[in-house]
């Protein structure tokens, strides 16, 4: 049980806001400076977000976050519940925590100087102890539930690429199946794979890939956009061929639907950002089979899936959202940035309609049900767009929900992002 916070040390963490709103990222790009000089705790992280600043970005905006609602913590299950995930992902353990507790508490004393009290810097040793009990609690929830699961594990599990699909000009699929020939846990679609990869010349690197199917006991499949400069993406797309081994943990995440799903939902999605997708899309697909089987299979509200892509040479997936939707598993509109409306007559189809131009957040309002769910997932400009838009729409804010690939990079991303 992890003891409560006094009210000393939230008032005085309470009293902290304004120098973390001044002075946050600085505080935490040196705390990362520090941990990251220990090579052990640095193989722990993805180098990439390190190198553009949007890690440190992202642990400001949840330090904030902390300190704005320390007195009232139930605003940030959220928060603590993708933090959590994310760590189990990366085989985050308690041992751990000291060596990020050290080095935040030294940057802290660094940044502020001799504003860093003694009396501050005690309330901050107990503000973090006490985060961190609480994430090392449910962490230790997830790692058992894995572990427990059909199929399940802990740790780093080494699976086999099995086979390798070219999905758009972008985007490659790779299939991954355990090397121990053994059953995988059944992920819940909407979920991430993350893994450690040694990238020759470049060492040890983390990442996450949603899963991009929908569960079969036997194998995961994760499609990858080829980015620009990208080091780990560029590896996979021209060196992990069928037979290489990769180290992967157990399926993390919430960015998942409800179960059972019995009101409308709108699936928001672009580019690579389709991924996510199309494990639900597929997942439901099964569960109306089964239903038409007359095998029970749970409710099932309307499903309306909305994709953004530059043309269709760039459209992961095209052909099986077709399929999917001309079996009625959701109907699906397809928005091409680059591509004229004269060009577009062959991808509408039973189902599915395409359209000229960029999906605005008032098109997709007037073209959903007012009882609607919203799941957004693609680059976070159009995440920012797609979310700020359907507030200004009247959509309220407890109807949507979105997926952040790397680290949160707004207070909002920090706070809700799935």
């Amino acid at each position: 049980m992890t003891a409560s916070l006094d009210d000393k040390t939230r008032a005085i963490v309470t009293a902290c806001v304004p120098a973390l709103e001044a002075h946050g990222l600085d505080i935490t790009t040196e705390m990362y400076k520090r941990l990251l000089a220990d090579p052990a705790i640095s193989a722990l992280f993805n180098s990439a977000h390190q190198k553009n600043g949007s890690q440190p970005t992202a642990l400001a905006l949840a330090v904030l976050a902390y300190a704005r609602n320390i007195n009232s913590l139930d605003k940030l299950g959220d928060m603590v519940e993708r933090i959590a995930e994310k760590h189990v992902g990366l085989n985050i353990l308690p041992e751990h925590y000291p060596h990020v507790g050290t080095a935040l508490l030294g940057a802290i004393a660094h940044v502020l100087g001799d504003a860093a009290t003694p009396e501050i810097m005690d309330a901050w040793a107990k503000a973090y102890g006490f985060l961190a009990d609480v994430l090392i609690n449910r962490e230790s929830q997830i790692y058992k539930a894995h572990e427990a699961a059909p199929g399940g594990w802990a740790g780093w599990r080494s699976f086999t690429i099995q086979n390798r699909t070219q999905e758009s000009a972008l985007v490659t699929s790779f299939e991954l199946m355990p090397t121990d020939g053994k059953p995988v846990m059944a992920h819940t679609p909407g979920q991430y794979l993350s893994f450690s990869l040694d990238v020759p010349g470049h060492g040890n690197q983390r990442r996450n890939y949603s899963i991009s199917s929908a569960p079969n006991g036997h194998s995961y499949r994760i499609s990858v956009r080829r980015a620009d400069n990208g080091l780990v993406s560029g590896w996979l797309h021209d060196s992990a061929q069928v037979g290489t081994e990769l180290q992967v943990s157990a399926p993390a995440g919430s960015f998942t639907l409800p179960s059972p799903q019995t009101e409308p939902v709108v699936l928001l999605s672009a580019g690579v950002g389709v991924t996510p997708f199309i494990a639900m899309l597929e997942s439901r697909a099964a569960r109306l089979a089964a239903a038409a089987q007359g095998c029970p299979a749970g409710a099932q509200g309307p499903v309306h899936f909305i994709h953004g892509t530059d043309t269709p040479q760039t459209e992961a997936f095209g052909a099986l959202v077709r399929s999917l939707s001309a079996k009625n598993v959701a109907n699906a509109d397809i928005f091409y940035t680059h591509t004229p409306a004269d060009a577009l007559a062959s991808q509408t189809t039973s189902g599915t309609t395409a359209h000229a131009g960029r999906i605005t957040p008032q098109w997709v309002k007037n073209n959903s049900p007012a009882d609607a769910f919203y799941y957004i997932c693609g680059p976070e400009a159009f995440m920012q767009d797609m979310i700020a838009g359907l507030h200004a729409a009247g959509v309220p804010e407890d109807r949507l929900r979105h997926e952040v690939f790397g680290p949160a990079t707004t207070l909002d991303d920090a706070l809700n992002a799935a």
